[in-house]
């Protein structure tokens, strides 16, 4: 198992952003753990751990493409975006899940999206990867190029897929079968735990 995914598993268990039970998704799917990165707001040390890791990700995409601005949907990628574009010395964007109709009104806030530029977006985790097409949606309306989405956690629930086929690669910093799998190995869950995982994660993409 790789140092990286180690220690994202130890970060995410410490601060509690990684939950196990009996969880109902926004689809109404019942999940047996559900990550919650706005959990890290508590745990300064897991926060950061968690930011370098997805800094780490973006300079390795950097060294390939170009990207000029960060970007990401509210609430929970929005909350470790700025850490991230300022370790990057990359300006970011947050795209709202509403059109805001007063003050600066429209989708997109931070900042304008201009024609042409090349935007990396990010999130926490994916599911289907819809959510990701609908957070994209308003910055190539505005002209900007995404070919990048780039999440902590793959749920390992088609979202791979489902991006490639508008288009966009998906890069994770690591998947929940390896955070479970790790998580296994340092006696943080049962093999039970991780059983009922991973074998949720096969069913799902089945």
């Amino acid at each position: 198992m790789s140092g990286k995914t180690v220690r994202i598993a130890n970060a995410l268990v410490r601060s509690e952003a990684l939950k196990f039970g009996s969880f109902k998704l926004k689809s109404g799917v019942m999940s047996p753990y559900y990550i919650d990165l706005t959990w890290l707001l508590s745990s300064p040390k897991d926060f950061m751990c968690i930011v370098d890791a997805v800094v780490d990700e973006i300079r390795e995409v950097l060294s390939s493409r170009r990207v000029d601005k960060l970007a990401s949907i509210e609430l929970k990628g929005a909350l470790l975006l700025p850490s991230i574009a300022n370790k990057l010395g990359l300006p970011c964007l947050v795209a709202r899940k509403m059109e805001k109709g007063y003050g600066v009104a429209g989708r997109i806030a931070g900042g304008q999206v201009k024609e042409g530029e090349h935007i990396l977006f990010f999130d926490d985790v994916v599911s289907s990867g819809g959510s990701k097409i609908e957070g994209i949606k308003p910055l190539e309306g505005g002209g900007a190029k995404v070919e990048v989405v780039l999440v902590v956690v793959d749920r390992e629930q088609g979202g791979k897929e489902n991006l490639a086929k508008e288009g966009y690669e998906l890069r994770t910093v690591t998947t929940i079968s390896k955070l479970a799998n790790a998580l296994f190995e340092s006696h943080e869950i049962s093999r039970e735990e991780a059983t009922k995982i991973l074998e949720y994660s096969r069913k799902t993409t089945g």
